[in-house]
């Protein structure tokens, strides 16, 4: 457990910092922070899980990981139209709207994953 634990920190820092580098060498820098988070987790993530618990695993996981992605995309989609269709308060935005992540989520997973 805690082996696993090292190695999810080391290979969850190093790919950190590889992102972190990519989003830095692309412009506009505010994309920095999409390629410092995310990718980098869930590819830590994955390899310790092909290795942990082989690969057809991996691929649920995957696809499971590839909804939730989608369905972020259609709730960042959503307030960015609302807020500059409209322009309120963004707390108020992005905490009504987390309504749609959810039902992207639902949807894609009782098409796809169930």
């Amino acid at each position: 457990m805690l082996r696993e634990m090292a190695l999810r920190l080391l290979i969850g820092g190093l790919a950190v910092t590889a992102f972190a580098v990519l989003g830095d060498v692309f412009k506009p820098k505010r994309f920095a922070g999409l390629f410092g988070a995310a990718p980098s987790v869930a590819l830590a993530t994955l390899g310790l899980t092909v290795a942990a618990q082989g690969n057809a695993y991996a691929a649920s996981e995957a696809r499971s990981m590839t909804a939730g992605a989608l369905a972020f995309f259609a709730y960042a989609s959503c307030v960015s139209w609302v807020m500059i269709r409209y322009r309120p308060a963004v707390l108020g935005a992005a905490t009504f709207l987390i309504a749609v992540w959810c039902t992207a989520a639902a949807v894609l997973w009782f098409l796809f994953l169930r």
